[in-house]
């Protein structure tokens, strides 16, 4: 059974889909037995309480480089034997130290269809704005793993999602959650706790 540590930034939302799939039984061989937040006001932190996991804050304003605050969040995880680090909504982006600890080993859920609206800049709503803006019809959501690159680590999985029309980015974020997010950052989860993601390249394949 696999450790797995969730980072959030906010309400928590692919945190609670994460806690849903694992009481049905759909994380196979893996357990959230950690959750980090970046600031102490996210809800996400009220969510793991309710589902009895432990958290910590490692608040990203504390802290005046990413090689500090990669330190701070490293010692949080010392000790807990964490296999598995799930970026879930967090709005830091992580230092080299902490990528490289866990080479191959962080997921991150991104609201688009990548390589589209990805990148530096591109998180939260800013993204469906984008998308919004650009005119096209058809967006969604990846489960990447993280290398050094922003958005730039191998797809393990995608969704499309219609834009519609009407949207607005409350609307298109919280379609994209419902039938993107949540569907396949569990789903990543539970590929990798079943070891069954091959890393080829910067591609994946599903075995």
């Amino acid at each position: 059974m696999l450790n797995i540590a969730v980072f959030v930034s906010g309400g928590g939302t692919n945190l609670q889909a994460l806690i849903d799939a694992q009481n049905r039984g759909e994380i196979k061989n893996g357990k959230i037995t950690f959750v980090l937040a970046s600031n102490e006001d996210a809800y996400a932190l009220k969510r793991a309480e309710q589902a009895g996991i432990p958290s910590a804050v490692v608040s990203r304003k504390a802290y005046g480089t990413k090689q500090e605050y990669d330190r701070a969040i490293l010692d949080q995880l010392e000790g807990k034997n964490i296999d598995l680090i799930v970026l879930a909504g967090f709005l830091s982006i992580l230092g080299e130290d902490l990528i490289a600890r866990y080479k191959n080993r962080i997921i991150n859920i991104h609201p688009s269809l990548i390589p589209l609206f990805c990148g530096d800049g591109f998180y939260g709503k800013r993204v469906h704005t984008a998308v919004l803006n650009s005119g096209v019809k058809v967006t969604g959501a990846t489960a990447h793993f993280v290398n050094e690159i922003t958005d730039g680590g191998a797809i393990i999985l995608q969704k499309a999602v219609p834009v519609e029309d009407g949207d607005n980015e409350d609307i298109l974020q919280y379609r994209v959650m419902r039938q993107a997010e949540w569907e396949i950052l569990p789903k990543a989860v539970s590929l990798f706790c079943q070891g069954r993601i091959k890393i080829v390249g910067n591609k994946t394949e599903i075995l």
